[in-house]
């Protein structure tokens, strides 16, 4: 059965919260439950990605402090995330984020595990870029209770949601989601089930075509991102919105897209696929587009 922990600031009970995948995404994520008093189990099966999470918990609590978001005791946040290697110690969480690497077999398979080891009431979400959530609902055996919950990047900075709904998803799992997100401050923001759903649908198009255009000779990505910037009010552009994605997780969205559409334009561009292979993936690796 789910376990629930006190919080002692309010006085109420609240959900552990399963994360599955200590990536860029999935440290960000379980920063934002344990910041709102959740007690986190990150699940990731890479030691030294184990190991390496409270340090890159530091750094994300330091950046939302410099964003001007309330103050918290670092180590008190800290040390309600805990990490482990094995997906059997979610068998108490009260609702799990799916942060793998964007591919849908594996992610799949994940959510088979989950049903076998979550209890019947647990809401099992993904954290996905693209791939439709029926589709994981279907590999979960519980497709009424599972749903999207696209948290933008970086998660702890980030207020929007992206709450996906396929078909078999209940409005009971939905409520319960837009609460719990409501509940740590994010502002769920619902949409139907597709291939990318909104966001990806659209970015990932603009982000395979500014590549294009830097590897055509049109212009340089302080170029492509300057006009964004200065011509579309873009708080960023496509290119430096990509490096911080991930130039890798671009390519794979890129690649899911394809798959679940058919469509060319998802095909990634030359550059982006050679700029993943020579290393350069953005700001995670100190290099994309742009250098850091």
């Amino acid at each position: 059965m789910t376990r629930e922990v006190a919080n002692a600031r309010t006085g109420t009970t609240l959900p552990v919260i399963g994360v599955v995948g200590a990536g860029q995404m999935g440290v960000g994520v379980g920063q934002c439950f344990a910041e709102a008093g959740h007690a986190v189990t990150v699940v990731e099966p890479s030691a030294p990605a184990r190991a390496s999470v409270p340090r890159r918990l530091v750094q994300g609590l330091r950046l939302s402090a410099l964003s001007g978001r309330k103050r918290v005791d670092f180590d008190e946040v800290i040390s309600r995330v805990r990490c482990t290697g094995d997906l059997d110690d979610l068998g108490d969480a009260g609702f799990v984020v799916e942060c793998a690497p964007e591919r849908t077999p594996l992610k799949e398979d994940i959510f088979r595990r989950l049903d076998g080891i979550c209890p019947a009431e647990t809401v099992l979400a993904s954290c996905t870029s693209a791939i439709p959530i029926a589709r994981l609902g279907t590999a979960s055996g519980r497709p009424d209770r599972v749903l999207g919950t696209h948290l933008m990047n970086p998660a702890p900075i980030k207020r929007a949601v992206e709450v996906i709904t396929a078909p078999e998803t209940s409005p009971a799992t939905l409520e319960s989601t837009v609460d719990l997100l409501r509940s740590i401050g994010k502002e769920p923001i619902v949409v139907a089930d597709a291939p990318g759903f909104v966001t990806n649908r659209v970015l990932m198009l603009m982000i395979n075509e500014a590549a294009a255009v830097v590897s055509e000779d049109t212009a340089t990505p302080a170029v492509v991102d300057k006009i964004f910037r200065d011509c579309f009010g873009h708080p960023t552009g496509p290119l430096a919105t990509a490096d911080l994605i991930g130039l890798d997780t671009v390519v794979d969205t890129l690649a899911v897209l394809l798959d679940h559409t058919g469509d060319p334009r998802f095909v990634p561009c030359p550059l982006l696929v050679e700029l993943v292979d020579g290393g350069r993936t953005g700001r995670k690796s100190g290099a994309g587009f742009h250098t850091y």
